[in-house]
């Protein structure tokens, strides 16, 4: 049975190598302790006991660890700060046409409609997200006229 259990690090090791993330490091581990066991004549069932308990010990206790220091982390940039502003129009937005800028505090972006509706210039619009260096917007409530 070492031979079987020498197969399965292997396995979970190359597994482990062509994948981003940790993924199969465990089973490999535990492979490695139900082989020791077979090396010292234990029996079957003990080296699958053996095999799915150092997989799990190791899976609870080094996961919260790896997905802590593996898991990409979101970088907010400022660009983010534009989301939900209200802009206008500098050049029609038509998404068929694929043109359009607003310009959002004095910066330009270029810029295309959440819909498929077409933004004349001047026209008041919020951005809802961020796609790389383009805004998605919608048109913006009208504002409410002083007095009335």
């Amino acid at each position: 049975m070492t031979g079987f259990w020498l197969i399965g690090i292997i396995v979970f090791a190359v597994i482990e190598g062509l994948t981003v993330g940790l993924t199969s490091i465990w089973f490999a581990i535990g492979s490695v302790a139900a082989m020791i066991a077979a090396a010292l004549g234990a029996g079957l069932p003990l080296q699958v006991v053996l095999f799915f308990a150092v997989s799990a010990v190791t899976l609870l206790f080094t996961r919260p660890l790896a997905k802590k220091y593996l898991s990409p982390k979101k970088t907010r940039t400022n660009a983010d700060r534009v989301i939900g502003k209200t802009g206008i129009v500098t050049e029609t937005i038509d998404n068929l046409k694929a043109t359009g800028m607003v310009s959002i505090g004095g910066v330009l972006w270029t810029a295309r409609s959440e819909g498929d509706e077409i933004f004349p210039v001047d026209t008041r619009v919020n951005v809802t997200r961020i796609e790389g260096v383009k805004v998605f917007v919608i048109r913006a409530a009208a504002p409410v006229e002083a007095g009335v």
